[in-house]
C-alpha cells in the first residue's frame, strides 16, 4: 500500500501542498475485472494506484484489444486529462482488488495553478510517464516494422517537453525564495502558466497529427497590430529567441483579419524558434509586413544559413528535419496546417544577401465583419 505523500506525484510536496493536497483527494476502491474508466468516456480527472494492479488497453482494430502498460502502486494513470479535455484514448481495468486515489482534473488543475511546487511535480512525472510509453511504443515498433526513424521522433517530443518543464523549474525556484517580491512572485506564476499551456499544445498538436484530426477553429474578426503588439510583448520576455534580437522593418498593420488568436501565436513561435536557432550570436531576426487588396503578409528573415536545395520541397511536410540536433520535425508542418485553417498561404525562401524568409498571408476582413466590430480596418 501507497500512501498518498510517498507516492511519485506529491513525494516532494511540503506539509501545506499536502494538506492542500487532500482536501481534494477521494479514495475510490474496485474489484477484480472491474472498469476504472472507459475508453472514449470523458477525461474527468488524474488516478494514483494505492493499492492493487491496473490494466491500461485500447482498442487497435475492430475487436482487437491491446495491452499498453500494467500500473503498480505509486504510479499515475488517466493523466492526460490533465492536460486537455478530450476523451479518454484507453480503457482502465482493476486486475486484481484495488484502491487509487482520485483528483479531479478542475480541482486538480487549480491547486497547480496556485502551487510552483505542485506544478513542477506533475508535469515532471506526466513528462516521465510520457517518456516510457515513447520507448515501449518503440520497442513495439522495431521489432514489428524496424522504423529507426519514429526513434528520433520519440526521443525528440521528449526533448520538446524538456525546456518547458525546465523553465517551471527555474520559476518554482523563484517564487520560492524568500526574497522574491510580490512581483517577482506573480511573474513566476505567469511563467509556470504559459509552459503548461505550451506543453498542452504540444501534445495537443502531435495528436492532431497522428490521429488525421480534422480542423474545428473558430476564427474572430480582430486587429492584427493589436495581436501582434501583444505576441511579441510576451516573446520579449520568454527564451524564445535565445540570444537573437527581434527587429521590425514595418510596423505591425492596422488591418483587420479572421484569426484565432491562440493558433496564430504558435505559428509565430515556431518561426521564432526556427529562426532563432540558426542566427548567430547576436545576431538579428527581422520582421516585416505589407498589406494589399485582398491579404497582409508577414515575413521573418533569420541570420542563418539559408534553407538547403536538398530540403526545400518538402519543409512542410511532417516529420521533416533540416540539420537541427532535435526537434520533431512538426514545427513547419504545424505552421501550414494552422495557416491553412486560416485560408492562407505559407511559404519559404532564401534571401540574396544571406539568411532565410518564411512568409505568410492571411486574407483581410470583409467590409461586414469591419462594420460587426466597429473598426474602421485601415
Amino acid at each position: 500500500m501507497v500512501t498518498l505523500e510517498a507516492s511519485r506525484l506529491f513525494s516532494q510536496l511540503n506539509r501545506q501542498e499536502l494538506a492542500t493536497l487532500r482536501q481534494i483527494v477521494r479514495e475510490q476502491s474496485y474489484a477484480r475485472d472491474q472498469e476504472i474508466f472507459k475508453e472514449g468516456a470523458e477525461g474527468d480527472g488524474l488516478y494514483v494506484l494505492k493499492e492493487g494492479l491496473v490494466e491500461i488497453s485500447a482498442l487497435i482494430g475492430p475487436g482487437q484489444r491491446r495491452v499498453f502498460s500494467k500500473i503498480p502502486p505509486g504510479d499515475i494513470f488517466g493523466e492526460m486529462a490533465v492536460l486537455d479535455d478530450k476523451p479518454r484514448s484507453a480503457s482502465a481495468i482493476a486486475v486484481e482488488p484495488t484502491l487509487v486515489y482520485f483528483l479531479p482534473r478542475n480541482e486538480f488543475l487549480h491547486l497547480m495553478d496556485q502551487s510552483p511546487g505542485m506544478a513542477r511535480c506533475a508535469l515532471r512525472e506526466i513528462s516521465r510517464r510520457l517518456r516510457e510509453f515513447d520507448h515501449q511504443y518503440l520497442r513495439e515498433v522495431f521489432q514489428a516494422e524496424g522504423l529507426a526513424a519514429i526513434g528520433r521522433f520519440a526521443g525528440s517530443v521528449v526533448h520538446d517537453l524538456r525546456n518547458p518543464v525546465h523553465l517551471i523549474g527555474l520559476a518554482t525556484e523563484t517564487f520560492c525564495m524568500a526574497s522574491s517580491t510580490p512581483e517577482t512572485r506573480q511573474r513566476a506564476k505567469e511563467i509556470i502558466r504559459q509552459q503548461i499551456e505550451n506543453i498542452k499544445e504540444l501534445v495537443d498538436e502531435i495528436l492532431a497529427v497522428s490521429q488525421g484530426s480534422p480542423s474545428d477553429i473558430v476564427l474572430s474578426p480582430g486587429s492584427y497590430a493589436t495581436f501582434l503588439t501583444e505576441l511579441f510583448d510576451e516573446v520579449r520576455s520568454s527564451p524564445t529567441l535565445r540570444s537573437a534580437k527581434l527587429e521590425f522593418q514595418s510596423p505591425p498593420p492596422e488591418a483587420l483579419v479572421h484569426v484565432n488568436p491562440r493558433r496564430l501565436r504558435r505559428v509565430f513561435l515556431n518561426l521564432l524558434q526556427n529562426a532563432a536557432t540558426v542566427t548567430p550570436e547576436e545576431g538579428v531576426i527581422s520582421l516585416r509586413f505589407h498589406v494589399t487588396s485582398t491579404e497582409v503578409v508577414s515575413e521573418i528573415k533569420d541570420s542563418g544559413p539559408g534553407i538547403a536545395p536538398e530540403v526545400a520541397d518538402h519543409l512542410f511536410s511532417a516529420f521533416a528535419s533540416y540539420g537541427k540536433l532535435h526537434g520533431t520535425g512538426l514545427g513547419l508542418f504545424i505552421c501550414k496546417r494552422i495557416i491553412d485553417e486560416h485560408h492562407g498561404w505559407i511559404s519559404a525562401r532564401n534571401e540574396p544577401g544571406g539568411g532565410a524568409v518564411f512568409a505568410f498571408g492571411l486574407p483581410l476582413a470583409k467590409p461586414e465583419a469591419i462594420q460587426a466590430t466597429g473598426m474602421s480596418g485601415k
